[in-house]
């Protein structure tokens, strides 16, 4: 019997009917003023999904970038499995952002990622910026003011979670999924060498 993880193989347009599906909806609860992309797998959802939340004849809405690492691959293969700790590769410049954008105070700020797999990824992007954007609210003595931030992923794992998410944001709306889907390893276009056999399989899982 085969140990290999089952897998659901996504494909490129799943990724983007998934976005458009979802943006409504996180519209509906109060537009983005910035996007954060938690890099790498956050970067192609939250570029199309900014394509469908923003409206004709609007500002466009600004996408920064965060990276960090939890995963970890093993042998020769591409299966990976999850870290013990988060690691931050790459963060804001939250000086850079107070000078040309008005820093993130006061704003709506949606987090993008591709997947809530055990949450600690996403615990800690959200964790981390409220503290970096009260810090700099403390600086510059705008503590009135409030900013909100709000979660978007392609798929949350139906699992236990390491890590938890404020009850407020999901009883608020705040925590966006666009599916919600069994604990199997997921496939992403992104990461695949040989693109014309991973839609293959995906058009055979009904992922297209």
């Amino acid at each position: 019997m085969s140990t290999e993880p089952e897998k659901l193989h996504i494909s490129y347009n799943h990724v983007h009917k998934l976005c458009q599906e979802a943006a409504e909806g996180i519209r509906a609860n109060g537009k983005p003023d910035v996007i954060v992309a938690i890099g790498g797998g956050g970067f192609i959802p939250a570029r199309i999904l900014r394509s469908f939340i923003k409206h004709k004849g609007e500002k466009n809405i600004p996408i920064q970038a965060i990276g960090l690492s939890l995963y970890e691959s093993y042998g020769d293969d591409d299966v990976e499995q999850i870290g013990k700790e988060v690691i931050r590769t790459q963060w804001l410049d939250m000086g850079a952002l107070a000078e040309h954008f008005d820093s993130l105070i006061g704003k709506n700020i949606l987090i993008v990622d591709e997947v809530d797999d055990s949450r600690t990824t996403l615990h800690y992007a959200l964790s981390e910026l409220e503290k970096d954007v009260r810090e700099v609210q403390e600086k510059l003595g705008r503590t009135s003011e409030k900013t909100t931030f709000s979660i978007f992923v392609l798929h949350n794992k139906n699992k236990p979670k390491r890590a938890s998410l404020p009850e407020a944001m999901f009883a608020e709306g705040r925590y966006h999924a666009a599916k919600t889907v069994p604990d199997a390893w997921i496939a992403y276009p992104w990461d695949q060498m040989d693109i014309d056999a991973h839609t293959q399989k995906a058009t055979e899982q009904g992922f297209i």
